[in-house]
């Protein structure tokens, strides 16, 4: 579960992300407290627009960043972005103290935030391709996942915690101070230990991975329900700012239910990095299965119940995207992993700006629970659409000794080949003829047997 953690770069890089990460969701619930109660009336219309516009950015300017990433070294874009986003959380800070902090004003500095996150996270997710080896890639990534949602785990609760003591600008300068943890570490990685970099030529394009993608129909199906749950059923801290109200809480009662959803979140990043390898499957169970326990927490009476189902929410949650995330850093050309992650992370964080002022006009409107309701059904969308692709690709067969068992075929992906390129493949590649099954008895056991002795 930990082999990754042999490495040296790979323990600093996890030590400087998980402070970093704990600042960061302390400045989180800062600032959705702050729109929710300070800049407004518990309007969770105004904090939808506040995660659309802190979200946008990452789709709209997913070609650039992609490009970015893949062009100029990861480590120095990472101390950049890094310092822009410590930059303006001592802006924010220093606003909320002095009382001049407007909506507006907020509006404005989440588009900022969103920008530089905008470059920052695929650079941030390509560069943990770059502190391991291949083989250890999944697990990397899924430790990096766990990191993460361990920070999750402590940061919202500790925020909630000194928003009551402190308030909420001194705690977006704490978050400020956290952003050191990250600088130091990028500082103190040993650069010559980096796996070497797979660049293209000059001739390279933004639109190369716009392109890999639509050639590739497992990436597209995953993209697709990743989005689903981005847009929708990832808008917690509506759900949770919004359903704390309902229960009665203040904001340490926010930040506990933040700190519980990353129980289940924490649980199943580890989880993943047991896996050897990231598979499709995998999240369209997880998809399905956030869809049902989102729908069971609609219905919670109490708020020691609902923050129990959290943790299944936040298992699934983080199952999936964990698994999906490392399936397309495996599977993905090495050359153009960065701009495919730029799409990945574009379609998880662009379609907030889609989803999260609909959820708000739904909590607003009909309450929280009709909003929890509508994340519900996409999860389950979600997991439909996986599912459906799976039969209808080919790689559902019924099991060859088993009645009542199926298998899903775990192909990897094909390498897209160049025009140019085609005739030199076919010359390399020996042709192999499957035997023709010419009755139905030929399937089953006997045709296993078969494709066994294949080479």
């Amino acid at each position: 579960m930990f082999r990754s953690l042999s490495l040296f770069n790979f323990r600093v890089w996890i030590i400087g992300s998980l402070v970093s990460n704990i600042g960061g969701w302390m400045q989180a619930t800062a600032q959705d407290w702050v729109v929710l109660t300070e800049l407004t009336d518990h309007d969770a219309t105004a904090m939808g627009v506040t995660m659309a516009l802190q979200f946008g950015p990452p789709l709209l300017l997913v070609g650039v960043t992609g490009w970015v990433a893949d062009r100029f070294d990861r480590r120095r874009l990472l101390m950049l972005t890094q310092s822009t986003l410590m930059l303006l959380a001592i802006a924010v800070g220093v606003l909320l103290l002095t009382h001049v902090m407007t909506l507006p004003l907020m509006w404005m500095f989440a588009l900022a935030f969103g920008v530089a996150t905008a470059f920052d996270a695929p650079a941030r997710q390509a560069f943990v391709s770059d502190v391991v080896a291949r083989e250890n890639a999944s697990n990397a990534v899924a430790l990096n996942a766990a990191s993460f949602n361990m920070a999750r785990l402590i940061g919202p609760a500790v925020g909630g915690v000194l928003i009551v003591l402190i308030g909420t600008g001194w705690m977006f300068l704490a978050n400020a101070a956290t952003f050191l943890a990250m600088l130091i570490a990028l500082w103190v990685i040993r650069a010559d230990e980096l796996v070497p970099r797979v660049r293209q030529t000059e001739a390279a394009r933004l639109a190369d991975g716009f392109r890999y993608v639509a050639g590739r129909p497992d990436l597209v199906v995953a993209f697709v329900m990743v989005f689903l749950l981005g847009a929708f059923g990832m808008n917690f801290p509506i759900f949770a700012s919004t359903m704390a109200i309902e229960f009665g809480q203040n904001a340490d009662g926010y930040g506990l239910l933040s700190s519980v959803l990353a129980i289940g979140s924490l649980a199943g990043a580890l989880m993943s990095a047991r896996r050897d390898q990231a598979r499709l499957r995998v999240v369209i169970y997880a998809a399905a299965g956030f869809g049902v326990v989102s729908l069971v927490s609609s219905f919670m009476p109490l708020y020691a119940l609902y923050a129990a189902t959290l943790v299944l929410v936040g298992f699934c949650t983080v199952t999936m995207l964990t698994t999906a995330n490392g399936y397309v850093q495996t599977t993905t050309d090495p050359a153009l992993r960065g701009r495919v992650l730029a799409l990945y992370m574009a379609v998880l964080m662009g379609a907030t700006p889609i989803g999260a002022p609909i959820v708000g006009w739904v909590a607003t409107t009909f309450g929280p629970r009709s909003a929890i309701q509508v994340g519900a059904a996409a999860g389950l969308l979600a997991g439909a659409i996986g599912l459906v692709w799976v039969m209808a690709s080919g790689r559902m067969h019924r099991h060859a000794t088993s009645r009542f068992r199926v298998t899903i075929d775990q192909t990897r992906p094909l390498r897209v080949v160049a025009p140019e390129e085609f005739s030199d493949v076919v010359a390399e590649t020996t042709p192999i003829r499957l035997p023709r099954a010419e009755t139905r008895r030929d399937t089953g056991p006997a045709r296993a047997r078969e494709a066994r002795a294949l080479p």
